[in-house]
């Protein structure tokens, strides 16, 4: 069986695969400290609870925005799982060119969206994905990966806002049923949730008018549900899309 982890800057996720199929998902908050054998014991109690075992895993990859997770995850691998992991960067086989000016730079989870979101639409597309950033992220109709957008992702947006203006209190997310605020958290949550939108919107729209061909868009994330709710402009939720890209992207690597 496949293990293949996504950690990012706030979350860790952990999906494990038979073949192409995924059995299971787990997430746990990312800790640049967190050691080898605490990632064992936590990982093993949610196997567990599915009737399996880290000794049932034969395969790992990992995609990482947090270099610093790298060490203790190679070992929770090559210690617990007895293999050693395939760790997503430029230069190993994607099954896509990187087209941008310093390919080393792009994050590896969205390198990892790009593979799925091209592999499952096969077509040009935008790729959102609502992180600790939110992203907007680029392929071309030859699967090409050719740049992107990040912006502040809204946990982060109201967190800044909490912190830098003193009556102001951390909120949160919703959708409010009205633009205008009558009161000072209707107010935030307005802004924050409709200024969301726009930027979703108003990305997209230039995304495509400067590309003059017709892109895609799929949603994926924490948040994207929340927002689709609100706007045609994403077309796709797909809240699989990075475990699905890494189990490509080993697949193309063993």
């Amino acid at each position: 069986m496949l293990l293949a982890i996504d950690s990012g800057n706030t979350n860790t996720v952990f999906g494990l695969f038979d073949g192409d199929t995924l059995l299971g998902q787990w997430r746990m908050v990312t800790n640049a400290h967190r050691t080898a054998d605490e990632y064992a014991v936590w990982l093993g109690e949610m196997l567990g609870l599915d009737n399996r075992t880290l000794k049932e895993i034969n395969g790992v990859v990992i995609a990482t925005v947090v270099p610093q997770v790298i060490f203790n995850l190679r070992q929770l691998c090559e210690r617990y799982c007895c293999c050693k992991p395939i760790i997503v960067t430029n230069e190993i086989e994607l099954g896509l060119r990187v087209l941008v000016d310093r390919p080393a730079e792009v994050g590896a989870d969205r390198l990892v969206n790009a593979v799925a979101a091209y592999k499952t639409y096969k077509t040009a597309l935008i790729v959102i994905d609502f992180g600790t950033a939110t992203t907007f992220d680029c392929i071309n109709m030859d699967g090409d990966y050719i740049g992107g957008v990040i912006a502040p992702g809204i946990d982060l947006s109201l967190e800044a806002l909490h912190q830098a203006a003193a009556k102001l209190p951390l909120i949160a997310i919703e959708r409010p049923e009205s633009v205008l605020g009558t009161t000072t958290v209707g107010a935030m949550q307005s802004g924050i949730y409709w200024g969301y939108i726009s930027l979703i919107e108003g990305i997209v729209a230039r995304i495509r008018s400067e590309r003059d061909e017709v892109m895609s868009t799929v949603g994926t994330g924490g948040h994207a549900q929340l927002f689709a709710r609100s706007t045609s402009v994403i077309e796709h939720l797909d809240s699989e899309l990075t475990l699905r890209g890494l189990q490509q992207i080993f697949q193309r690597n063993v």
